[in-house]
């Protein structure tokens, strides 16, 4: 009868017909055949042949069983563990994979694996879920594989190994494991466990991408962007840059963005460009927002709307984006999209600065200078102009020379104005040129130099 029900299950010497396999498989069953029993219970899990009907599936599976059918212990197992048909027992589920597992069922083994490594049914033991995993591994279940690769690289269950680790992502990648073809990328772009070969990371980021692992594509553009273990090749950087935002990988939505707003490896495409930044941002990209924020200030890809440039500044300053911080005191500052409000201009230009915004430290000690927001205090003036200088900003260099020629905030030392005003003259600050053109003509700061001075104001003329 069993085999009958096979012949009509496989359409084999005769068409292919579902409700007889069902009637002979049951029939089969009700006279002991505990094959029969386990196929019966296939057919009501899944609906072949017959309705489906979890609670006769999981009887027949218990039946088959206690009968003696191996395969069945597994499929008992996993009614337990997720209450199909019966109640959720973990203690039952994991007795039962237990046995299947000694049976040399491999699925069993894996799932064992997992229940100790989570503590399901009983006690958390990482050194039995290696064990396990280790079995299955042995036996060629892929997922057992990776998961091996992941105990030896963090040392769960056995001491730490990173060639170990390496050589199961390798084995799980080679089987077509997704998440190992990226782990393993990223072994060889860290030198993990092997020589640091960007060749071979760049592989596998690449067959990652290719069997849809969605932080692979990123990998993989960002490869072909910077020419990295592979040429340099910007339109596959924005194929994939395209092909991970269309998945939902946020970076990707960000760097997909910047492509379409400079035309990198695409067309310029200004729209798109704000399109992708609305994405990156909504989906919690927070560089991305920055950049949204720019685009309504000056309306790229997208009306202009200082209200909403204002929202977002905020938004990236919250969160702790420097640029976003001084960008948002400038806002409070002018009232662009908000209330002129000095105090918070300040409040936001003291946040940048500390956070080593060049251009809020200059703006910063401008607030001190002037009392906009704060009290007056060139002391502080001084030591954020420095501050700025130091960072090359040319603004804060000249006045910085203006803080030692008048001694505001410092002692006055000419030696130092002069220097300071040479510093903003070579970068082109034509004020600078003619305050350093003086102090030349007058021996202030220098040895007097009609020639330089002449250099100097010539260059100031010559820069308007």
């Amino acid at each position: 009868m069993c085999n009958l029900a096979v012949y009509y299950n496989n359409g084999e010497g005769t068409e292919k017909n579902l409700e007889k396999a069902f009637y002979w498989f049951q029939k089969a069953a009700e006279n002991v055949s505990e094959i029969a029993m386990f196929y019966l219970a296939k057919c009501y899990e899944d609906g072949k042949g017959t309705k489906k009907n979890l609670e006769k599936s999981f009887y027949w599976y218990q039946k088959a069983v206690e009968n003696g059918n191996e395969t069945a212990i597994f499929n008992l197992a996993i009614c337990y563990i997720n209450g199909k048909g019966t109640e959720k027992n973990l203690k039952k589920a994991l007795y039962w994979y237990q046995k299947a597992a000694e049976n040399g069922n491999i699925g069993a083994m894996f799932n064992l694996a997992i229940c100790y490594i989570n503590g399901e049914g009983i006690e958390r033991n990482l050194e039995k879920a290696l064990y396990w995993f280790q079995k299955a591994a042995e036996n060629g279940n892929i997922d057992a594989m990776f998961n091996l690769a992941i105990c030896y690289k963090n040392g769960k269950g056995i001491e730490k190994n990173i060639e170990k680790a390496l050589y199961w992502y390798q084995k799980a990648a080679e089987n077509g494991d997704e998440k190992a073809m990226f782990n393993l990328a990223i072994c060889y772009i860290n030198g993990e466990g092997t020589k640091k070969n960007l060749e071979k990371a760049f592989y596998w980021f690449q067959k990652a991408a290719e069997n849809g692992y969605q932080t692979a594509m990123l990998n993989s553009a960002i490869c072909y962007e910077n020419g990295e273990g592979t040429g340099k090749n910007l339109e596959k950087a924005f194929y994939w840059y395209q092909n991970a935002a269309e998945v939902g990988v946020k970076e990707a939505m960000f760097k997909l963005a910047v492509c379409y707003e400079v035309g990198k490896g695409t067309a310029k495409n200004l729209e798109k460009a704000f399109y992708w930044y609305k994405k990156a941002t909504e989906n919690g990209n927070e560089t991305a927002t920055l950049n949204l924020a720019i685009c309504y200030n000056n309306g790229v890809g997208t009306e202009k709307n200082l209200e909403k440039a204002f929202y977002w500044f905020q938004k990236a300053a919250e969160n702790g984006d420097k640029n976003a911080m001084c960008n948002l005191a400038i806002r409070y500052e002018n009232g662009e999209g908000t209330e002129k409000n000095l105090e918070k201009a300040f409040y936001w230009h003291q946040n940048a600065a500390e956070n080593d915004n060049e251009y809020a430290m200059f703006n910063l000690a401008i607030c001190y200078r002037d009392g906009e927001g704060t009290e007056k205090n060139l002391g502080k003036s001084f030591y954020w102009c420095q501050k700025a200088a130091e960072k090359d900003h040319v603004k804060a260099i000249f006045n910085l020379a203006l803080h030692y020629e008048n001694g505001e905030g410092t002692e006055k030392n000419l030696e130092k104005a002069f220097y300071w005003y040479q510093k903003a003259a070579e970068n082109d600050d034509e004020y600078a040129m003619f305050n350093l053109s003086k102090y030349y003509k007058d021996g202030e700061g220098t040895e007097k130099n009609l020639e330089k001075a002449f250099y100097w104001c010539q260059k100031a003329a010559e820069n308007g």
